[in-house]
């Protein structure tokens, strides 16, 4: 058993933590909202009231937060609080930049950082089936790596840290471009009177095939999984996408690198969250595509 302090229990961090409580680890949390902590206790959490009250005598400390501005926030007000050295898993999404900055931080007191940012969404946070894209040591890597696989199924260590905030942001670039050129080729088909299933069992079993059709497809009744079939309640909201494609960004701007279709997706994305639609899953950028007319 390992005592574990984990902040953010939001959609995602909340279940992750409850998944490591069901395990037989003490998990002791905090999140700023009230609601969160509820929920988090009632899966077996020991949800407390302050980030310093969570991280007491913790030998892990988690972070799923928002923003970077948050994450050095948090864990400076651990560090000054308690400078003992531990292990410090984040796995918010970040810039590349922020990580390292903050894996500087931790290594100049002693302790063990890694960047491990996700791919899976809300249904993988809830089934433990979460994709942990990892940057940091070797050592720290083995020694976070028996906790990561009670919430994920995949554990990648991607390199020195930074480098799972690096790869995140260039899948999540591929995902973002890939599901706006599924909703055009959909809707193409659509206005040549493609039925919606057949196009389905073609391009899911050709070359076209993608997770954004096989999984995340934004047309109801063809995937269980599909938050169309839901009114696009997500899954991974419009506002995260657009979030993780700026972050791309900006590492495209910082390394000098043209990404034209990237670029292209931020800015399709940026229109649809102005447009009111940021809590929509991302999938649903398909409605703005069929307002749309050559």
């Amino acid at each position: 058993m390992t005592r574990i302090a984990f902040i953010g229990l939001g959609n995602m961090g909340g279940p992750m933590a409850a998944n490591l409580a069901a395990a037989g680890h003490e998990v002791s949390g905090f999140d700023v909202v009230e609601e969160a902590r509820k929920k988090a206790t009632a899966r077996g959490v020991d949800a407390v009231d302050t980030v310093t009250a969570a991280a007491q005598g913790a030998e892990v400390l988690i972070t799923m937060l928002p923003n970077g501005g948050l994450v050095k926030q948090v864990i400076t007000q651990i560090l000054d609080a308690d400078p003992t050295p531990r292990l410090f898993i984040d796995s918010s999404t970040i810039s590349v930049a922020e990580a390292r900055e903050v894996g500087e931080l931790l290594e100049s007191n002693g302790s063990r950082f890694i960047d491990a940012p996700v791919s899976g969404g809300v249904a993988g946070s809830e089934a433990g089936t979460l994709a942990f894209m990892v940057g940091g040591s070797e050592a720290a890597f083995t020694e976070a790596k028996p906790l990561l696989e009670i919430m994920g199924r995949t554990v990648t260590h991607c390199g020195s840290a930074g480098n799972g905030q690096a790869v995140k942001a260039c899948n999540n670039m591929i995902l973002a471009v890939q599901q706006i050129v599924l909703a055009e080729a959909i809707v193409l088909g659509e206005r040549l009177g493609l039925d919606h299933q057949a196009f389905f069992d073609v391009v899911s079993n050709a070359t076209g095939n993608s997770w954004s059709l096989s999984v995340n497809a934004p047309v109801p009744d063809v995937v269980p999984s599909s938050p169309a079939n839901n009114g696009f309640k997500p899954g991974f909201a419009s506002a995260l996408m657009l979030k993780d494609l700026k972050l791309a960004m900006a590492s495209a701007e910082e390394t000098g690198t043209d990404t034209v279709l990237g670029r292209i997706a931020a800015e399709q994305y940026a229109k649809f969250v102005e447009d009111g639609h940021a809590e929509l899953d991302f999938s649903a950028i398909i409605n703005e595509v069929r307002a749309k007319e050559n």
